[in-house]
């Protein structure tokens, strides 16, 4: 009887012993926080949650070991962000990455101390997010997708060339406000172009319903705008641009390795190296507020001659000659 009593004793005190092993590395590991306006990912298709975790893995950091991610989505609900910001302040990370506009305002006003990584496509200083982006000041930082403005002329352009005789080149947009800056910009290029461009939005995930209005528009090119939504639905997309047989420009490479035509864009996977290294420096005591916020000085121009010979199109040589990657 004794013998037992010591033996659960033993097993006790191991276990004990165990949480608090468990509970030790927590408070050692590196707490990230996440916050997004969209959706999570797909079933299948998580480019959007590994990018991160893969870019910390290369400077050292493993979940489960170092590491600990606690994301929270707002699906589309940009009203969620304060409550879902103040939960992050609550669970005690050591920064978060916000990803868009919305995501770091609402981080900011949560709170004043907490360091927020931003990412996105957006003019920080205009929105009074940081001071300037040599000296942001405050408890922000971060990385821009473009150097200045959302790359959309350049985009277009690109695609005029693919298509020159188009007087008609629609825009794919989503269902949010956070796109307008993007809608300005591209029509303004399409003016200066002598582009008519129709701007047709995907309302609750009716993607054929907006190719059908593209169709009825009567375009002869698209650009697909810049957001998450349709970097999670590229397959779907990029389906019915070949169904209607649309020479399409989009964000990001991932997208033309799916199938797209064409993209003019940063690496996708070296933004997210800069934002972890941001992660990094602040966890290992740098202030955010002296770190510059960061635009990527390198684009690359990707097609995909596969997605051309699918809708009989010839792409021309001199546009082959300019990219960077060609797809076979």
């Amino acid at each position: 009887m004794r013998r037992r009593q010591v033996t659960a004793s033993i097993a006790a005190l191991l276990v004990t012993r165990g949480h608090a092993a468990h509970a030790q590395a927590e408070s050692r590991s590196l707490r990230v926080g996440v916050l997004r306006p969209g959706v999570p990912p797909l079933p299948g298709d998580d480019l959007q949650l590994t990018l991160l975790p893969l870019a910390l893995r290369e400077l050292g950091y493993a979940e489960g070991r170092n590491l600990l991610i606690d994301a929270r989505w707002a699906h589309g609900e940009l009203q969620q962000m304060p409550a879902l910001a103040r939960e992050l302040v609550m669970s005690a990370c050591h920064v978060v990455v916000a990803v868009g506009s919305a995501a770091v305002q609402a981080m900011k006003q949560a709170s004043s101390t907490l360091p927020v990584v931003m990412f996105g496509n957006f003019d920080p200083v205009r929105l009074g997010l940081v001071s300037s982006l040599a000296r942001p000041g405050g408890n922000v930082t971060g990385v821009l997708i473009a150097p200045d403005g959302t790359l959309a002329g350049k985009r277009l352009e690109l695609l005029k060339q693919v298509v020159p005789q188009a007087t008609r080149i629609g825009l794919l947009i989503p269902d949010e406000d956070s796109i307008h800056q993007q809608v300005l910009e591209t029509r303004a290029a399409a003016k200066a172009l002598g582009v008519v461009m129709p701007v047709v939005t995907v309302r609750q995930g009716d993607y054929a319903g907006a190719f059908a209005a593209l169709s009825r528009e009567r375009v002869a090119g698209l650009i697909v705008a810049s957001h998450q939504y349709f970097v999670r639905d590229r397959g779907r997309i990029v389906e019915l641009a070949v169904m209607h047989r649309l020479p399409a420009m989009y964000e990001w490479r991932e997208q033309v390795i799916a199938g797209g035509l064409m993209t003019y864009s940063t690496s996708l996977h070296g933004l997210y190296q800069r934002v972890a290294s941001y992660v990094d420096r602040i966890y290992k005591g740098a202030n955010p507020g002296d770190l510059p916020v960061e635009r990527p000085t390198k684009f690359e121009l990707v097609v995909n001659l596969r997605a051309a010979r699918a809708i009989d199109l010839v792409v021309p040589p001199a546009l082959l000659m300019r990219a960077d990657e060609v797809i076979e």
